[in-house]
């Protein structure tokens, strides 16, 4: 009977001891998968960070080269509509970039890949823009360079910062004046500027006018031919003031424009397609009512600047 009794006990010792083993052959599968998981997750989150870090120096170099792109392009005259457009493009996909909870690598490289695209073109343009600003494309590269000297310069002498800065300064200034010089150079200029009064029946009466026998007023003038000046339209607003002062004004025609830092009223205005051949313009001013009599001034602007004057006289 205690023979039995042993052998049974014996048995359930062995099965015990092979269920022991079982779970724990099953334990140590399951935390072996489970590290071959975590180290497979591991290596995901690693590539994952890797890319986004890629992607936030690229856009990062992107910026940078358009703001580099901005400056040049505002120093020679041309114009940054576009630039400033992808600018705030690209600053709305870094924002995103760095609040977004998912993050897709294919979408951003093929973003990287518009915004390189972009940048070579705009390379070709500024080129183009150098070679028509001439001489001042010349002188802003040598004032770059100059300017990228001193910043070096600045980078190890330091004791010498305070000088430096003020080179620079200076080289901005400079840079500025050299852009209203060419500016000025490239102008529009009126000269042979003439009024004469038309009846009704669109015969001229000039010297001094009898307003009573004038339906409207004539403005002819020359725009000499200019090789800075570029062959565009061209605005031209027409002021016509009275012997007051005062700029007449009437049926809704004029305006206001900006002119040396104050808005100053103007009598018409007229687009004028330029061709650079010592052209002739006529202008026209429909009277509302009766002029009065004295002297009038007849003031010419056009893009910022004062091109003309001339006065004709009312009996």
């Amino acid at each position: 009977m205690e023979t039995s009794n042993q052998n049974n006990n014996s048995g359930a010792l062995r099965i015990g001891v092979i269920v022991l083993l079982a779970a724990l052959a099953l334990v140590g599968y399951l935390y072996f998968n489970t590290q071959t998981k975590n180290k497979d997750l591991q290596g995901l989150l690693d590539t994952k960070v890797g890319e986004l870090s890629d992607t936030r120096v690229k856009l990062d170099s992107i910026s940078r080269a358009l703001e580099a792109k901005i400056l040049e392009v505002e120093s020679l005259g041309g114009s940054v509509e576009e630039l400033e457009k992808i600018k705030a493009e690209l600053e709305k996909d870094i924002k995103n970039l760095r609040s977004s909870s998912s993050f897709s690598a294919k979408k951003y490289n093929d973003k990287i890949a518009e915004y390189e695209k972009f940048l070579a073109a705009k390379d070709e343009e500024i080129m183009k823009l150098r070679e028509e600003n001439g001489l001042l494309a010349s002188e802003n590269l040598t004032l770059k360079t100059e300017k990228e000297e001193v910043i070096t310069q600045n980078t190890y002498l330091s004791a010498a910062k305070d000088s430096l800065t003020n080179v620079v300064d200076e080289v901005s200034t400079k840079n500025k004046d050299l852009q209203h010089k060419v500016n000025t150079a490239a102008a529009l200029k009126a000269v042979n500027v003439e009024v004469v009064g038309l009846t009704s029946k669109g015969k001229e009466k000039d010297g001094k006018i009898k307003s009573k026998k004038i339906d409207q007023l004539k403005v002819t003038y020359s725009l000499p031919s200019n090789p800075l000046t570029e062959q565009t339209n061209k605005d031209v607003y027409l002021r016509i003031l009275d012997p007051n002062g005062a700029v007449l004004n009437d049926m809704g025609r004029g305006g206001v424009i900006d002119f040396a830092g104050k808005e100053i009223g103007y009598s018409v205005r007229q687009s004028v397609p330029y061709t650079n051949n010592d052209q002739k313009v006529a202008m026209y001013y429909q009277k509302s009512q009766e002029f009065n009599s004295g002297v009038y001034a007849v003031e010419l602007y056009s893009e910022g600047f004062k091109i003309g004057t001339g006065n004709f006289q009312i009996k």
